[in-house]
């Protein structure tokens, strides 16, 4: 009987690892330009960093109307809740603190013409997803496709 109960509790304590908050983490792009990260879940918190359009972040925690997020560099702090949108933006981190650029290509592969480039912290607007690759927009106009190792937003 002790024996079942040990494996009982194992089975829930490894239940609420798989389920934890970080397992539910939701994308969400920032929705208006100058929008600010607040070191607390209201205005009276300092600011930490201040974010453009479509910059992407991953959701920790929720307290009210307030949204705890974090972004690509691991940075924490809150935005008010209807800063936020579902529209999928990822961004560019491969090559930090290098003066290269990934390669945009006209198709999912490597195979694939090379149809622009981009640096390190460019945000991009994703359209859909493809053996390991991820249709993207630019604002500039540019379409085309980029390996997902090279980019956060997922």
């Amino acid at each position: 009987m002790l024996t079942k109960i040990k494996a009982i509790c194992l089975a829930t304590s490894i239940l609420f690892l798989v389920l934890s908050p970080s397992a539910f983490a939701e994308m969400r792009s920032i929705s208006g330009d100058k929008v600010n990260l607040r070191a607390g879940p209201g205005e009276k918190y300092s600011v930490k960093w201040v974010y453009d359009d479509g910059f992407p972040v991953k959701i920790i925690s929720r307290k009210g109307k307030w949204v705890k997020v974090q972004d690509f560099e691991k940075d924490r702090g809150w935005i008010y809740s209807s800063l936020l949108n579902k529209e999928s933006h990822i961004i560019v981190t491969a090559n930090k603190g290098k003066n290269k650029k990934i390669n945009i290509r006209s198709g999912p592969g490597l195979k694939y013409d090379i149809v622009g480039q981009a640096y390190y912290g460019v945000v991009i607007k994703k359209e859909k997803e493809k053996k390991g690759w991820c249709k993207v927009k630019h604002e500039s106009g540019l379409e085309g496709w980029i390996k997902k190792s090279l980019v956060w937003g997922f």
